[in-house]
């Protein structure tokens, strides 16, 4: 299963956006472990994840963000600035088509992660 991370400032507006991608990709069909997450916390979930979705109000610390990122050999995009709503949802989670690879157990049920500093499995 792929596991996403979104990230913000605090982790507040990005657990709004995760809600309507979760919804969004079990209308689809897919496999995802979508989780959000702060800016703070994000070099030791690095190890947890296989794409980051960074939210576009920390464009000044996008390329510090994706630099932790890249050297761990996890793909991060900034997103465009979304609406908090289903719309929002559905475009950040059209947008990790460009991040990830199709998993084979596509079709499966969303979930969130049960503790998430829990290491990657």
């Amino acid at each position: 299963m792929q596991r996403v991370l979104v990230v913000c400032g605090a982790g507040a507006s990005s657990t709004f956006l995760v809600h309507w991608m979760r919804k969004a990709a079990q209308a689809r069909g897919l496999t995802l472990t979508i989780d959000a997450g702060s800016q703070d916390d994000l070099i030791e979930r690095l190890g947890e994840v296989d794409a980051v979705l960074v939210g576009s109000h920390l464009l000044e610390d996008f390329a510090r963000l994706r630099a932790s990122a890249d050297a761990v050999g996890v793909p991060a995009m900034l997103l465009p600035p979304l609406a908090f709503d289903a719309a929002g949802g559905s475009k950040a989670l059209d947008l990790l088509d460009e991040l990830l690879v199709p998993s084979a157990d596509e079709g499966a049920a969303i979930v969130g992660s049960p503790n998430p500093g829990s290491p990657r499995g």
